[in-house]
């Protein structure tokens, strides 16, 4: 399920699907950073506390262990957090990595590192992210995270 409607923010989805799980990640941060002033978190208690019950399993691993969690997400592994991540709708799924985010900059979340450089392969994608609007920037969001966690197995 996408959310893009336009020719830009598939082009930007597409670039990004394309990165390895540790440039989506650095990816992800960057653009909270550039817009966390703009972003409001949900107004439904329900799909909050849902997100925030995974962020927590997360916040209760170690620093490698939570950062390998978030890997398998981006990688579709099939995990319990990637399985938990994947049941989770597409608010509660932006919700988990805002509330993830806010746990990076609070410290209780592993961080990207303050000396990471992105590869010089996400340059072109960098200025298309850059050209969208807002809303056009959430819908990639959107579309990128609800893309993510273990798939099921079809039977």
């Amino acid at each position: 399920m996408t959310f893009t409607a336009d020719q830009q923010t598939n082009q930007a989805l597409q670039m990004f699907q394309g990165f390895d799980a540790d440039t989506q990640l650095a990816l992800l941060w960057y653009g909270y950073l550039d817009l966390k002033d703009q972003l409001t978190p949900t107004n439904d208690p329900a799909q909050h506390a849902i997100s925030r019950s995974l962020v927590d399993q997360i916040q209760a691993l170690s620093p490698e262990e939570q950062l390998e969690a978030q890997r398998n997400i981006i990688q579709c592994a099939d995990t319990d957090i990637s399985s938990a991540y994947s049941a989770l709708s597409s608010s509660a799924k932006i919700s988990f990595w805002l509330q993830l985010a806010q746990a990076m900059e609070q410290g209780s979340v592993i961080q990207v590192p303050s000396d990471y450089k992105l590869p010089s392969e996400t340059d072109r994608f960098s200025e298309l992210i850059k050209s969208l609007d807002f809303e056009q920037r959430i819908n990639f969001t959107r579309s990128a995270v609800v893309a993510m966690g273990a798939q099921p197995l079809d039977r």
